[in-house]
């Protein structure tokens, strides 16, 4: 696919979620972390991780947002290891809280881009310029048509702007047209909003749902 017809099919997502933000007129503030009491149900790993979760967004309050979104990106990729839910939790499918992450110190592309979602939005950046991204990620090759379903963050600097994108497979942070190799599906936020198939697609918007509901009882404010 080539460069231009890949950032536009962002861009027509970017519009339509907008709409649909619109016309439901919901909104998030930001997001508070929760306390540290709730990182140590998690054991010990989870409180080192949340100091040094926490002291990095101390540092980074004031900073221009192109920097948040290096740093962010880069302590999630460095930080956390990459394992399959089904080794780290013992189900295809598990939504896990950054809490819950850090106690493993691993998770899948859903929970890196959770936890990028919720640091950023803990550090000021509007809640409109973000979409955690469901995307089907081309494998082998340019030549390839194999891919496999996969998530990042997508971070929008302006409402019809190209997003930057955060990804536990690359270290540095692309905009999309950079990416030929990434065909986003939907996006959605903490508004519950989604775009796509939506008779596949309930099951999901239910488990972040869910999700948030678990991050409200860590002591997560949004």
């Amino acid at each position: 696919m080539k460069s231009a017809n890949l950032l536009s099919r962002w861009r027509l997502w970017r519009v339509l979620l907008a709409v649909a933000l619109l016309s439901a007129g919901l909104g998030v503030i930001a997001a508070n972390l929760a306390p540290e009491q709730s990182a140590r149900r998690y054991g010990p790993r989870a409180v080192t991780l949340y100091h040094e979760w926490t002291q990095l967004l101390g540092r980074l309050q004031g900073a221009e947002e192109r920097q948040k979104l290096l740093d962010v990106n880069q302590f999630f990729n460095r930080r956390i290891q990459y394992r399959l839910d089904i080794d780290n939790w013992g189900v295809a499918d598990y939504w896990a809280t950054p809490l819950e992450m850090f106690g493993k110190g691993a998770g899948d592309c859903k929970a890196y881009s959770i936890g990028k979602y919720i640091s950023l939005l803990s550090l000021g950046v509007a809640p409109e310029k973000l979409r955690i991204t469901y995307v089907k990620a081309r494998i082998g090759g340019p030549d390839s048509s194999v891919s496999q379903a996969h998530m990042v963050l997508a971070y929008y600097p302006a409402p019809t702007a190209e997003p930057l994108l955060l990804d536990n497979l690359v270290s540095s942070v692309e905009p999309a047209s950079q990416r030929p190799d990434l065909t986003p599906v939907f996006s959605f936020n903490a508004q519950g909003l989604w775009v796509g198939d939506r008779s596949s697609n309930v099951s999901k918007l239910t488990r972040w749902r869910q999700l948030m509901d678990k991050m409200q009882k860590e002591g997560f404010t949004f």
